[in-house]
């Protein structure tokens, strides 16, 4: 069963935006998609990046994006894989509008 076909929290449609923002919310993910933005790292060294999260964490958060295609294993560690590289590109333009959006806050 692939992720896209399991239940997604809040959602009854599966649509696919709706099991990726359900994967990117689950607690630590996007964290180590975040501390993998620079390369492979063994699980040691991202799980010492990721201060705080337990190693069965790591390992399911991990095998949840080695089976979204956004991680993938390999003699480095653990690296994104293209599609992740291309995820994390497109987190650009929301830094840009997260940042404008803080400012308008502040400034209210």
């Amino acid at each position: 069963m692939s992720l896209i076909d399991y239940p997604v929290r809040g959602s009854a449609s599966g649509r696919p935006i709706m099991a990726l923002l359900d994967l990117l919310g689950r607690r630590w993910t996007l964290r180590v998609v975040w501390e993998l933005r620079d390369g492979a790292m063994s699980f040691r060294a991202l799980q010492a990046a990721c201060s705080g999260m337990s190693p069965s964490v790591l390992n399911q958060r991990l095998a949840e994006l080695r089976e979204a295609l956004i991680v993938e294993a390999g003699e480095g560690g653990y690296a994104l894989s293209a599609r992740g590289r291309e995820l994390l590109e497109l987190f650009g333009p929301l830094q840009s509008w997260s940042e404008e959006w803080a400012q308008a806050l502040r400034d209210e």
